[in-house]
């Protein structure tokens, strides 16, 4: 497995959601090969009122991309047809802006 330094970042996208973000960072090896990190990251607070950060992540690699993204939108499809009422859906629906600015990966925990 290669050093953590050797890797590089080519692109990241960050997304705040309440308590959580989610950092999208695609990445290269020395060879080439490129793969994503999906990152979920939750703030937790402590009971001396301090917090740390909880991260979860997935690494996805080129070859699998295309069978992540059907599962994806079939998992999507199928909560937003049978599980959701026609309000939720509508809501999911509207328009959103999103003005997130680019961040350094060093600021991500």
């Amino acid at each position: 497995m290669e050093d953590r330094h050797d890797q590089e970042e080519i692109y990241s996208q960050r997304i705040k959601a309440g308590k959580r973000t989610y950092f999208f960072d695609v990445k290269a090896t020395r060879g080439q090969d490129y793969y994503l990190t999906i990152t979920e990251s939750k703030r937790k607070v402590r009971d001396d009122d301090t917090f740390s950060y909880e991260k979860h992540k997935i690494f996805l690699y080129k070859e699998d991309f295309l069978k992540f993204v059907d599962a994806l939108q079939d998992a999507v499809e199928y909560v937003r047809e049978e599980l959701l009422t026609p309000e939720e859906v509508a809501e999911l629906d509207r328009p959103r802006t999103y003005s997130e600015e680019p961040y350094n990966s060093e600021d991500k925990f």
